[in-house]
């Protein structure tokens, strides 16, 4: 498959790279910096840019593309900077004129009505720690929701550094206690299968073991 990937050089899209690489695809990453992402491979393509303001990088990354990816997120930090909802515009816009019809998006599991049906520790947390964070993937998912796009929003639970396991829960809505967790890696291959299996087309998953 040709895939593009928005966020290739965080620790989320850098898994969704390495695997997508393993599986055979060939891999355009896009991505703010390219010396973060340190690699080089035959089937990997690197496009840098800033996701919020370079449409003509995007739509470079995208052009020819077969699916999209979507890992943006922000690291270390509870200040969205509105990235996602700025970004994921000119990616829609650029998925469009391009004719690319799969996007699979990384949001998070709080985010809008699935906060309701959090454990009581989360919840806690998302109101206190990442209320301006999730509003604005809101935003995206909105943006996603209401395109013609053959979209699929990955809700996955609190992310860890664990390795890829394959063994992992992925509903609409999934009964959920204390702290959920699930690996980065396992979130990736996730979104991977995700691409052509498309279980879950114009819907959410929420992912968690």
């Amino acid at each position: 498959m040709k895939l593009a990937v928005f966020g290739a050089s965080g620790p989320t899209g850098r898994q969704v790279v390495d695997q997508a690489l393993a599986r055979g695809d060939a891999v355009t990453a896009f991505v703010r910096d390219p010396a973060r992402l340190a690699l080089s491979h035959p089937r990997l393509r690197l496009v840098s840019g800033d996701a919020t303001r370079d449409a003509a990088a995007v739509a470079e990354a995208v052009r020819g593309q077969e699916a999209v990816i979507c890992a943006l997120g922000r690291r270390a930090t509870f200040k969205s900077g509105q990235l996602m909802a700025r970004s994921i515009r000119i990616l829609l816009f650029a998925m469009e004129r391009e004719g690319v019809r799969r996007l699979v998006l990384m949001s998070s599991f709080g985010v809008g009505e699935s906060r309701r049906h959090a454990p009581l520790v989360p919840r806690l947390m998302y109101r206190l720690l990442l209320g301006d964070i999730f509003a604005d993937k809101l935003l995206a998912e909105e943006a996603v929701r209401a395109s013609a796009l053959e979209w699929t929003i990955a809700h996955p639970v609190m992310l860890t550094d664990g390795p890829l396991s394959g063994s992992y829960r992925a509903a609409e809505r999934l009964a959920l206690r204390g702290v959920p967790k699930i690996s980065r890696a396992d979130v990736a291959h996730f979104m991977l299968a995700e691409t052509g299996e498309r279980r879950f087309l114009r819907k959410t998953a929420v992912l968690s073991y």
